[in-house]
Formats: C-alpha cells, sequence, structure tokens
C-alpha cells in the first residue's frame, strides 16, 4: 500500500520509525562503540548522527506535510465573486477528504447565493416598478395637474422642470422599453439620455443578429450599462464614450469604455471594488455571466460583461 495512502498520523509515525531503525542498524552493524564515558569524539558523533535524523526528520515532514500548506493557500484565494473555482483533489487521504468537502461546501455556498441574490434582485425590480409607477401616476399627474392651474411663467418652467425630473427618475427605474422592444433599443434610448445629459460623445457598436438571451439576463446586461454610464458621468471626466454589443462564443458581449482619468486606485480593480462595481460583480453572477474591468484603450476604463445566450 503506497504510504500516501496511509493516515497522517500513522504517516508521521512511519517516517520517525523508519529514520530510528536506520539509526539502530548504523549503530549494530557498523564498528561505533560508546563506553560508560562517552569520549569527545563519540560525543561528537552522536551529536553528527542526531543533527543528522532531525534533518532528515524535518525534510521528511515538511515534504508529506506540505499539501496542507498549499491547501490552506488556495482556500485564502478563493473568491465567491467568480464562481467555479474548486481545488485538485490530491495528497493524502486527509488532504483529499478535506479537499473534497471543502469544494462541496463552495458548490452549496454558490447555489444559495445565487438562488437568494436572484429573489433580492427580483424584489428590488418589483419595488422599483412599484416606485416607478407612483412617481409616474400619482407624482406625475398631481404636477401635471398643477401646471394647467398656473399662470406664472417662471413657476411653469419650475414645473415643468419638475416634471421632466419626476419622468427621468421613473425611467430609469423601470426600464419600459427593455420590456416593450428590446435589449438594443433599451440601450440606444439609455445612452442617447446619457449623452443629452452628460454632454460626453456616445459611439455605438451593436451587432444586428445577437443571441437570444433570458429577460433576467437582459436585465442584467442592461443595469450593468446603466451603472458604468452612472459612474463615467460621475467621476471619469470623459469626452468619449465607447458601447458595444455583439456575440460571443454561445453569448453576449457588452463592453463600455470611456477615455477618462480612470481608476487611480488598484483595489478597484480588485474582485470586491466599490460598492458600483461590486454591484456589478454580482448581477453578472445571478446570471452565469463574468464581469471584469481594466484599463481601456482609450485611456479610461473599460467595463466588459459577457452573459450566456439562453432561450427566452
Amino acid at each position: 500500500m503506497r504510504l500516501s495512502r496511509l493516515p497522517l498520523l500513522w504517516r508521521v509515525f512511519a517516517i520517525n520509525a523508519a529514520l530510528l531503525v536506520v539509526a539502530t542498524l548504523l549503530l549494530a552493524l557498523t564498528p561505533v562503540t560508546v563506553h560508560a564515558r562517552i569520549a569527545i569524539v563519540e560525543g561528537l558523533d552522536l551529536a553528527v548522527a542526531l543533527v543528522v535524523m532531525l534533518a532528515a526528520n524535518l525534510v521528511l515532514l515538511r515534504h508529506t506535510l506540505r499539501p496542507i500548506d498549499r491547501l490552506v493557500e488556495r482556500m485564502r484565494r478563493i473568491d465567491l465573486l467568480q464562481p467555479g473555482q474548486r481545488i485538485p483533489e490530491e495528497g493524502g487521504v486527509e488532504v483529499a477528504e478535506l479537499t473534497h468537502t471543502f469544494n462541496e461546501m463552495l458548490e452549496r455556498l454558490e447555489s444559495e447565493r445565487r438562488e437568494s441574490g436572484q429573489r433580492a434582485l427580483r424584489a428590488q425590480e418589483a419595488e422599483r416598478r412599484r416606485i416607478a409607477g407612483g412617481l409616474h401616476d400619482e407624482v406625475g399627474q398631481v404636477l401635471t395637474g398643477v401646471l394647467l392651474r398656473l399662470d406664472d411663467d417662471e413657476t411653469k418652467q419650475a414645473v415643468r422642470q419638475a416634471l421632466e425630473e419626476v419622468r427621468r427618475i421613473a425611467r430609469e427605474l423601470r426600464p419600459e422599453m427593455l420590456e416593450q422592444l428590446g435589449l438594443v433599443s433599451a440601450l440606444i434610448e439609455l445612452t442617447r439620455r446619457f449623452a443629452a445629459s452628460s454632454g460626453v460623445e456616445v459611439e455605438r457598436h451593436f451587432a444586428a443578429n445577437l443571441p437570444p438571451l433570458s429577460d433576467d439576463t437582459e436585465l442584467a446586461v442592461y443595469r450593468v450599462a446603466q451603472e458604468s454610464l452612472t459612474n463615467i458621468a460621475r467621476h471619469a471626466d470623459a469626452s468619449r464614450v465607447r458601447i458595444a454589443l455583439g456575440p460571443g462564443a454561445d453569448s453576449v458581449v457588452l463592453r463600455v469604455a470611456d477615455d477618462g482619468r480612470g481608476i487611480a486606485a488598484p483595489e478597484a480593480f480588485s474582485p470586491n471594488g466599490h460598492g458600483g462595481l461590486r454591484g456589478m460583480r454580482e448581477r453578472a453572477l445571478l446570471v452565469g455571466g463574468v464581469l471584469a474591468v481594466k484599463h481601456s484603450s482609450e485611456g479610461g476604463v473599460e467595463v466588459r460583461l459577457e452573459v450566456p445566450a439562453g432561450e427566452r
């Protein structure tokens, strides 16, 4: 039976026992003698032998226990926002069993996180629709009624601006065009409003024939594009934005790149990132997609989202 298949305790015992047996055999079969009062030469011989045995024991035990150290290091590097990461099941019996259990735990965590996240996002979108409906139907109608009763032009203009702001917020909360005309039309309208409000030039590249996406996936793509444009308007100080949507390998790829000042902090590109980037990563994760944030060729930041294609 291979030594690596023995339990850890017995492997350590076997190594130490082997060293003691070798030492005993050396003392028994070589002309080494030890007097009642150890001479200096004999003492040196025993000291050297002890040092050699201890060094050999340390080297062999380190080699035996190294898989545990590697397992601990790999566990520390696991990121739940990057699903599918698994640790190879290698090493002795205990290490392989521990690795298998850890991989099973990762699978359960990813599944539970995906399900709870999807429920939370659906509840969030439902609440957005409710608030948007209230703003449009109630607040909008009240402001329209007030506008019809006013005579002062300056007051009318102020109410019109407030009414337009209410409608803008309602549109952002509930992307009606996404539900009615599809993803590409919704992105065109989103970028048109972004260019009008920010003054940033938008360059669009949308493929004509895109693979079908589920409703949840289309919404995730739209929200990532929306959050990316919001970040550009607030932080990038950009003059041009390039947004592209095209087919991948059984997938759809969204790219949003700007020519702004970029992200100075390296941690912003980490899996955790700041709140907005983390939210985009979580949306991508919940629909089985992958999101990457990097420096763009334009000089600013590029957000790349790839989501799996699938029937509605």
